[in-house]
C-alpha cells in the first residue's frame, strides 16, 4: 500500500501537536507500507543533513524540491504559492494550493498511490484536489474543531475555518478523531453521521521519555528545594494556562516552595506574563518558551506534577512517569481516571485545580504509584505501533468499500 499524507506542519516545523502526530504516525506505518508526507518547507531544513536516515534536499525553487527519505517514508516539502502575506488565512490557502501542486507532481514522478490522508482544515482544499485529480479515496483526521477551540464561532475567520473543516469531512470517505468526545463534537458541529467517523487515540513514543525517568526523584529541582509544576504546550487561550496561573496564589499559600514552569510559545504568551505579574507571582511563575526534547524530558523528570488544563495532550506526562493533573472535560475525562492513573479538576476552575496540585504535592509516594500506572497504560494502549495498526485498518476498510462501490453505502 502507498499512502500520501498531507499536513501543513512536520518537524522541524513544529507549531503544535500536529507535527509530531503526523511524523510519528508516518514512522510507525512505514514499517508496513510506503508513506509519502507532503508538507510546508522550513528555513534551514536543507542544512539538517542526514538525521536518523533522513536525507534533506535543496529548495524547490532550484527545481529540486526538498524531500527526505527515511526507509519507506518520504517527506516532500514546498512553499506557499503567491506573494508573501502576513495574515495566516491567506497564507494557509496559498500553502494548500502549493501542496496540491506538489502532491500531483509526486504522484507523476513516484507512481500511483492507493490513498490520501489529510490532516485538519489547512489541508481541506489540497486533500479534495488530490482526491479528484488522482481518483484516490480520501481519509481525514480532525484533531480539533474551531468550534471546540473557541467555545463557538465568534468572527468571520473562525466561521471560515469551520466551513473548511466541514468541507474536509464532507469530502472524506472516513473521518478519524482522537476520542468519542470528538466523535460527538464533529457529529454535532458538522452533522456528520456516526458511521462515517472512526475513533483512534493519539499516540506517544514512550522510548523518548525514558530520559525523563532518569531525573525522576522527589519532584524537587536539583538546584533548589522547589517543587516544580509543569505545563508543556502551545500558548493559546484554549489550552487553559491562564487557569493554571490563576491557581498559583492558592497553591503558594499552602506550599510556598511551589514553582510553575510554562514551556511553549504562542499568541497568549504576553497576556499570560501580564496575568502572572498582576497576581504578584514574580519568580514563582517562569515562561521559558519553546524547549527542545532533551530539556522537555529533563523538566518532566524534575516535575512534581504536570498539568493539562485543555483537551488534548496528556500522553507525554504519562509516558514520562510524571503525576498528571488534567481537566475534567472532553476527551481527557475518558483517558484520565481520577485517583487511578491521574487526577482531575473542574475545567476552568482555579480553586479545583489548586486542590488537585496540593493533593499531589502532599502525597508524593501515592502520586508516584499512580503515575507508574499511567506510564504502563501508555505503553500498552497508546504506543504508535498500535495507533498505526488501527489507522491501517481504516485504510483497508476504505479501500475495500471504494473498490466495490455497488456494495458500499453512499456517503
Amino acid at each position: 500500500m502507498r499512502v500520501m499524507m498531507l499536513s501543513w506542519e512536520y518537524p522541524p516545523r513544529v507549531v503544535g501537536g500536529l507535527a509530531r502526530h503526523v511524523q510519528e504516525l508516518s514512522r510507525a506505518m512505514a514499517s508496513a507500507f510506503e508513506v509519502h508526507a507532503v508538507t510546508c518547507s522550513v528555513e534551514g531544513a536543507g542544512a539538517l543533513g542526514r538525521d536518523r536516515g533522513v536525507w534533506v534536499h535543496p529548495s524547490w525553487r532550484n527545481r529540486q524540491e526538498p524531500y527526505e527519505q527515511p526507509a519507506s517514508r518520504w517527506v516532500h516539502r514546498t512553499d506557499p504559492i503567491g506573494p508573501c502575506v502576513d495574515e495566516f488565512m491567506p497564507w494557509a490557502m496559498q500553502l494548500s494550493h502549493a501542496i496540491l501542486a506538489r502532491a500531483l507532481r509526486v504522484a507523476r514522478e513516484a507512481g500511483p498511490f492507493d490513498i490520501v490522508h489529510a490532516h485538519d482544515w489547512t489541508m481541506a482544499l489540497a486533500g479534495a484536489g488530490v482526491k479528484r485529480e488522482l481518483g484516490l479515496p480520501l481519509v481525514a483526521t480532525i484533531h480539533a474543531t474551531e468550534w471546540g477551540r473557541n467555545g463557538g464561532l465568534c468572527n468571520p475567520m473562525q466561521r471560515r475555518i469551520s466551513d473548511l473543516e466541514w468541507f474536509l469531512c464532507y469530502e472524506a470517505w472516513l473521518v478519524i478523531v482522537c476520542s468519542s468526545h470528538m466523535q460527538n463534537e464533529v457529529g454535532a458541529v458538522f452533522g456528520l453521521p456516526i458511521d462515517k467517523v472512526r475513533v483512534i487515540p493519539n499516540g506517544v513514543d514512550a522510548d523518548q521519555f525514558e530520559q525523563a525517568r532518569a531525573y525522576r526523584g522527589t519532584g524537587a529541582s536539583p538546584s533548589s528545594n522547589e517543587s516544580i509544576i509543569l505545563f508543556v504546550g502551545r500558548l493559546v487561550r484554549e489550552k487553559g494556562v491562564h487557569t493554571l496561573i490563576e491557581a498559583m496564589p492558592k497553591i503558594l499559600s499552602y506550599w510556598p516552595r511551589a514553582r510553575l514552569i510554562v514551556a511553549g510559545r504562542g499568541p497568549a504568551e504576553g497576556s499570560l506574563r501580564d496575568l502572572a505579574a498582576s497576581l504578584g507571582l514574580g519568580g514563582r511563575v517562569s515562561l521559558v518558551g519553546f524547549v527542545p526534547d532533551d530539556e522537555r524530558n529533563r523538566l518532566y523528570g524534575m516535575a512534581a506534577a504536570a498539568v493539562v488544563p485543555s483537551l488534548y495532550e496528556p500522553f507525554e506526562a504519562m509516558a514520562a512517569g510524571t503525576p498528571l493533573i488534567a481537566a475534567d472535560t472532553g476527551g481527557l475525562a475518558q483517558i484520565v481516571r481520577d485517583g487511578v492513573n491521574g487526577w482531575r479538576f473542574y475545567a476552568g476552575n482555579p480553586n479545583s485545580l489548586a486542590d488537585a496540585v496540593l493533593h499531589v504535592l502532599h502525597c508524593p509516594e501515592a502520586a508516584g504509584q499512580i503515575a507508574e500506572v499511567a506510564r504502563r497504560e501508555v505503553l500498552s494502549t497508546y504506543d504508535w505501533s498500535a495507533i498505526a495498526r488501527k489507522t491501517r485498518d481504516v485504510y483497508e476498510e476504505v479501500l475495500k468499500e471504494t473498490a466495490a462501490p455497488e456494495e458500499a453505502i453512499a456517503r
